[in-house]
Formats: structure tokens, sequence, C-alpha cells
């Protein structure tokens, strides 16, 4: 009985915002539920005006969409999203941002965001920092390792945020605010049949076309092949690491309070 009930506490309420049906939580979804962690997903692109509280939840994730920081115009929930990574950061709560969701939790810590030099689509390699290895979530990053990226905007590391991944032409692709936010530009999160996925919608086809880096998505199926299998293995333990986080004995109390 005691048992159970200790299990029901470390049990998390975790929020999820999503921008469109193709950009999921991937690797994520089955960690999460694996452990037991109760899910709500809030997607805008179905929702556009939902005004989601962050009270009831013990973390926050923001995934990746083909919308811009500049547009909050035409997708206004940009700003409530803002607003939601305040609240998370503020109460100490873990927040994971992805390609988009990093970008805002960078534009929130005061960052630069806006267009890149250039668009980085396909397999790319990032490099730790002199900060990384003592990261309790980016720690597993101990080398230079190819990741998945499909993005036209970047960010700088906010100037109060720990620098934890980068590349050497596109600068910034991974910080942590305080010890609860993470921003990360690439997609660990996706598997082949994500990635299978992108390469086959038109809209991702068109994009990567537009992009002017003479690339076709056979190149990147090719590089997939070659470097998903041991970038697996570094995302379940990135992932795992953050996991960990909702449940530590320093959030027990927060846990319990809710």
């Amino acid at each position: 009985m005691q048992g159970s009930l200790s299990k029901i506490r470390d049990m998390a309420r975790v929020l999820v915002i999503r921008h469109v049906a193709a950009e999921p939580l991937g690797l994520l979804d089955p960690m999460l539920r694996d452990r037991g962690h109760r899910v709500r997903h809030i997607n805008f692109a179905r929702h556009p005006q939902a005004q989601p509280a962050l009270d009831r939840y013990h973390a926050l994730i923001i995934l990746g969409g083909p919308m811009q920081l500049d547009q909050t115009d035409r997708h206004p929930h940009l700003l409530t999203e803002c607003r939601l990574i305040e609240q998370a950061l503020a109460a100490g709560k873990p927040v994971l941002g992805i390609c988009l969701g990093a970008q805002l939790l960078a534009h929130v810590g005061g960052a630069r965001v806006g267009p890149a030099t250039r668009p980085e689509i396909g397999w790319y390699d990032v490099h730790p920092t002199a900060a990384t290895a003592d990261d309790p979530v980016l720690a597993p990053l101990t080398e230079p390792h190819p990741v998945y990226q499909w993005h036209h905007w970047s960010f700088d590391c906010p100037t109060t945020a720990t620098r934890l991944a980068e590349h050497p032409e596109s600068g910034c692709q991974a910080f942590r605010i305080d010890q609860c936010g993470w921003g990360f530009q690439f997609h660990l999160e996706l598997d082949q049949r994500l990635i299978h996925r992108w390469l086959t919608l038109p809209f991702y086809r068109e994009d990567l076309a537009r992009s002017g880096l003479n690339r076709s998505p056979e190149d990147i199926r090719l590089e997939t092949e070659q470097y998903l299998p041991r970038t697996l293995t570094l995302a379940e333990r990135v992932f795992s690491q953050w996991l960990d986080l909702l449940c530590s004995p320093s959030r027990k109390m927060v846990l319990g309070s809710r």
C-alpha cells in the first residue's frame, strides 16, 4: 500500500504544447507514459484561442512548429506560450523547449531570436561546451554528435543562461535557464517513422526545396540511416535525465502540493 501511494505521489502532470500534427512528442510519448505521468496536449493548430492554465501541471513541454516569433499577429498563441514559460520558470517547474519551443524559451530569457544566416535541415554535429558535463540533462552529450535539424530561425544563448551545446557556424544549439528550463534547437524526439513522414509530406519537401541548401529528401534519408541509431541512444539518455527531474527529491514537495 505504501509503495502504491508513493507511486501516485511521484506521478507528474505534464502540459504539452503542440503546433502541428506532424511534430508530436515522438520518443518522449512512450517514455512519459511508461513512467505513469499524465499528459495533456494543447494543440494550437486546432484551438488557436486556447488559454491553458499551468497551475495544475508540474512540467511544460513546448514542441516545434513552422511559425516564427514575429508572427504573433497570425499566431497570437505564441504570446500565450511565452506567458506559460514565464510562469513555469518562476515556479521552478521543469521546462523543455524543442526547436520553436527553444526559440520561445530563448526569447523569454531575453536573447535575440531571428532568421538564421543559413537554414539547417538534416543532420548536423553539435558540440558540448565546458558546462555540459555538469548539466543534469544534457551531460550524455560528451563529444560532437549528429542531431536532426529543421529550422530557419536561430537564437543566441540568453545572457543569464548556461550554454550547453553549439555548432561552429550557427552558434548556440542548447541552453539551460536556472535549474529548470532547457532549450534544444535540434529534434532528439524524432524516430525513423517521423523523419520519413517529414520527408514525404508536401509542406516539408517544398520547404527543403526552397531552402537553398541543394539537398534532396533522399540525401537526408541516407544520412538518417547512418546517424539515427546512435542518436536514438543519446535521445533516450537525455530525455530520461529530464524526466528524472519530475520526481527528484527536490521536487517532491511541489508534486505533493498539487
